[in-house]
């Protein structure tokens, strides 16, 4: 029946939600009918690239002497799974019979990916449309169909997402044959990834600096002036002799304030979610996976209740501004801390709202369908990005910050706090009033007068050195996205993000991957490398395979790929370049060992 147009979906839920939508209401068996379309699915990956011996009988066997692995060009087949190929085969049939076809499948560049090989696979030769969508909602679905794209809009996108999975596919076989079969002993395999690797080897380094610590006493002078603890302004003392000497100087003498400031300050309210830090932040709060606050989103998403998850901007785009009252007068279950927003206009502020900030998507926020009842983990999920969405509305946190500085004798003192003025923003966020990293020891400071003084109650305050801290997987996504360096500034970050390693959709299944090969472990919140990562960590030689900052480089180029800013064929070249030095240097080095 020519005449058709077949829509592909990535899953068969929103396949269903898009036959709803166009009025394709017929099932069938394996897709839907009617209204002149015809709408199926995948589930998820149904290609991937041909394995070595596809290409060559003799590649099957794991020999030095093949490596490296170079095929002359790659070639995709079709995963072997009786549901996958009975799937597949309706799609081919459909495709075979229509005169166009609408690729409905996830808008990202994973989704590109699996969409175009099994278009590539099907042998499609009709023209194909692209549906590119943030939500599931009936009106975003609506909205979508009467916007269609050309597929060749989404060319970049997909060179990026080919460029990616050869690369890996390069380096991850090549790699991983190439150190089992030279070091591999007992038959071991030595896995070996292009993000996976550098990532394992952020976990050893942190590991063998916590391994090495020694801890340390310390002893510092502290005095209450005024029921106020003031710390001295001076080193650590490490000898407790000497601790005692200072307590006996600090004894002979009065306190004395000599300086006292008030600022008022402002606490900028926090960024809407992009998938990283909603992944930190559900892990810091209720200890979920990267992986499970992943899946409780993609759920939330596909139940229509939030926008589109896999995204790494934390901004809105100004097209959206308008509809922004409309979804805050939706939220039913927050509607006591939206009235107040309802009750102005919305400030359309640059920090929300920034079309250069944005890439196929937006921030994560709620969609105008709220939800009603939720499983519990999707629950808390919903509502750290309810609250963060309400949050970007509300106004600056102002607070004032108190500094005093004091002296005993020659000794000076110094205490600091903070006082919330006017919650603003804070006022979402009731149980958390400590800002992290603020002074657990934060005290209500009285008011005091330059040049007062009087008698004081010193004491010695004995402490240990603490070793580094372990990874949590917040600390470690936060350490991917930013390729190992430490930042706090969010516009940093933003910068960095670039070069992060992985991607914020695969972040949470490389650590997964980890796991599962017993490269680490953890340990309540902990991340702990085992024996086993160690040991292959120490094995690799090549600084390049273990490097962050080189997987960043390799990153920033896919995502230039993606603007269509570098040739992908470049970016494969220099890989293979790559491949061959490391084989070559693994190779000679067996030379000189045996």
């Amino acid at each position: 029946m020519a005449g058709f147009k077949v829509c592909i979906a990535e899953k068969p839920s929103v396949a269903k939600d898009i036959a709803q939508v166009i009025g394709a209401t017929t099932r069938m068996e394996g897709y839907y009918e009617g209204n002149g379309y015809r709408v199926t699915w995948t589930f998820g990956h149904f290609c991937t690239l041909k394995e070595p011996h596809d290409y060559n009988p003799n590649w099957k066997s794991w020999q030095l002497a093949f490596l490296p692995i170079i095929p002359p060009s790659f070639g995709i087949k079709l995963i072997a799974n009786k549901g996958v190929e009975k799937q597949f085969s309706v799609i081919e049939r459909l495709v075979a019979d229509c005169e166009e076809v609408i690729n409905c499948g996830d808008a990202g560049q994973e989704g590109e990916l699996i969409q175009r090989w099994v278009l590539l696979k099907a042998k499609c030769q009709v023209p194909v449309k692209r549906l590119w969508i943030s939500s599931l909602t009936e009106a975003a679905i609506r909205d979508g169909f009467n916007k269609l794209k050309p597929a060749s809009d989404y060319d970049n996108l997909y060179a990026a997402g080919s460029a990616r999975a050869i690369g890996d596919w390069l380096l991850g076989i090549n790699a991983t044959r190439l150190f089992t079969t030279k070091y591999g002993a007992d038959k071991s395999v030595l896995s070996i990834g292009r993000v996976q690797t550098p990532t394992l080897a952020m976990l050893v380094q942190r590991q063998k600096e916590i391994d090495a610590f020694r801890a340390q006493d310390y002893w510092e002078l502290k005095t209450t002036f005024r029921e106020t603890v003031f710390t001295a302004s001076i080193a650590r003392l490490e000898a407790a002799d000497r601790a005692e000497k200072g307590l006996a100087y600090l004894k002979e003498h009065p306190f004395e304030i000599v300086a006292a400031e008030t600022k008022e300050g402002r606490e900028r309210n926090p960024r809407l979610y992009d998938l990283t830090s909603l992944q930190v932040d559900a892990n810091k709060k209720y200890a979920f996976s990267a992986e499970d606050t992943l899946k409780y989103v993609q759920a939330l998403y596909e139940k229509k209740f939030v926008t589109y998850p896999r995204v790494d901007t934390t901004y809105l785009s100004e097209d959206l501004f308008p509809q922004i009252p409309g979804i805050l007068g939706s939220m039913k279950h927050y509607a006591a801390l939206a009235a107040p927003l309802l009750e102005q206009p919305i400030a359309k502020s640059k920090a929300v709202f920034d079309d250069s900030k944005v890439t196929d998507h937006h921030a994560i926020i709620p969609t105008d369908v709220s939800p009603d009842v939720l499983p519990l983990d999707e629950k808390r999920i919903y509502d750290l990005v309810a609250r963060r969405f309400l949050a970007v509305f509300y106004p600056e946190c102002k607070v004032s910050n108190t500094s005093i500085a004091g002296r005993v004798g020659k000794v000076p003192f110094r205490v600091t706090g903070k006082q919330i003025l006017e919650p603003g923003w804070r006022a979402l966020y009731p149980k958390e009033k400590k800002a992290s990293g603020e002074n657990p020891e934060e005290q209500e400071i009285p008011v005091f007068e330059v040049g007062e003084s009087g008698p004081h109650e010193p004491f010695i305050h004995k402490g240990r050195t603490k070793a580094p801290k372990a990874y949590t997987e917040a600390t470690l996504l936060r350490a991917m996205e930013t390729a190992g360096k430490q930042v706090v500034d969010e516009d940093v970050r933003d910068l960095l993000k670039e070069n992060g390693i992985g991607r914020p959709s695969t972040r949470a299944n490389i650590i997964e991957t980890l796991f599962k090969r017993k490269y680490i472990e953890k340990q309540k919140r902990k991340l702990v490398a085992t024996q086993t990562g160690i040991r292959l960590i120490d094995t690799i030689q090549d600084e390049l395979l273990k490097s962050p900052e080189l997987t960043g480089v390799w990153e920033r180029k896919l995502r230039l790929i993606e603007k269509g800013e570098y040739d992908a064929a470049q970016f494969k070249q220099e890989l293979v370049t790559m491949v061959f030095q490391l084989t070559s240097t693994v190779k000679q080095h067996q030379v000189m060992t045996d």
